[in-house]
């Protein structure tokens, strides 16, 4: 369907070396889009990068940054539009896991910062460099662009000793909906994705301990964790021009879950 062709379209995907991020990342190059993979770990930005260019489709290239310095961000967005001479959309993925091990009353204050660094302060710096440079386009009759966060479910309810990864997520929700209201004038959508249990490095401890999928695979209508591969075709939608007119939408991805 010529909508969901995205020849000529640019997008960021933060931590796009693994997991959801990667996911996201195939099923934009395999509908033509070209794709810039920032992720920290080069060797995982290399793998990546080799699987991308087997779909012999969209253009992808890969980057070393670590979002929770700005200039960094500065910098990596420099050399995507060096690389691609525009950004289209910008996939807010890169984050860390709470680890769920510490109680809410022995939180401490590194550990909430380091965690705020990557999850909130990375994804805003990085989303709000990118609606800079579409705003700029819009301002000069090239209107047009897709911002993107990665929240989770654990944004919407109780998640015990996760509160500090919980509270992050829970912030790029209301962020996410406030710059679809400001941004819409500009003709950028703003969207927000949240996973439920996806199969991932991140969550590999998790998904592999038999208490606990015992536990959790009876609520989960679907009875099997999500796969990177899921978030494929809700990447595609985003971005393509089916969703114009689509903006401020929290985008529930977790095999009914959250229903159950």
């Amino acid at each position: 369907m010529k909508a969901f062709d995205l020849s000529g379209k640019v997008a960021i995907v933060t931590g796009g070396n693994g997991g959801i991020g990667l996911g996201m990342a195939q099923g934009l190059v395999e509908a033509g889009c070209a794709v810039h993979i920032w992720g920290r770990n080069r060797e995982k930005n290399e793998k990546a990068l080799a699987q991308l260019r087997a779909k012999k489709a969209g253009r992808a290239e890969a980057l070393a940054v670590d979002v929770i310095e700005g200039a960094a961000i500065d910098a990596a967005f420099a050399k995507s539009l060096e690389l691609f001479g525009r950004v289209d959309g910008c996939f807010a993925n890169a984050g860390v896991g709470g680890g769920g091990r510490r109680s809410f009353l022995e939180r401490t204050q590194d550990e909430w910062h380091q965690l705020m660094a990557t999850n909130l302060d990375g994804s805003v710096m990085t989303l709000q460099r990118a609606a800079r440079h579409m705003v700029e386009r819009a301002n000069k009759g090239d209107a047009g662009g897709r911002l993107v966060a990665t929240s989770s479910m654990a944004s919407v309810f109780g998640t015990q000793r996760n509160e500090h990864y919980a509270a992050s997520k829970a912030a790029l929700n209301a962020i996410i909906k406030a710059t679809a209201v400001e941004l819409a004038r500009y003709r950028i959508t703003a969207h927000a994705i949240l996973p439920g249990w996806i199969e991932t490095e991140m969550t590999r401890r998790a998904t592999h301990d038999e208490k606990f999928v015992n536990a959790v695979m009876p609520r989960i209508p679907m009875r099997r964790f999500g796969q990177p591969a899921d978030f494929s075709a809700i990447a595609v939608y985003i971005m393509s021009d089916a969703s114009q007119y689509h903006t401020g939408e929290l985008f529930v991805i977790d095999g009914g879950y959250v229903l159950f």
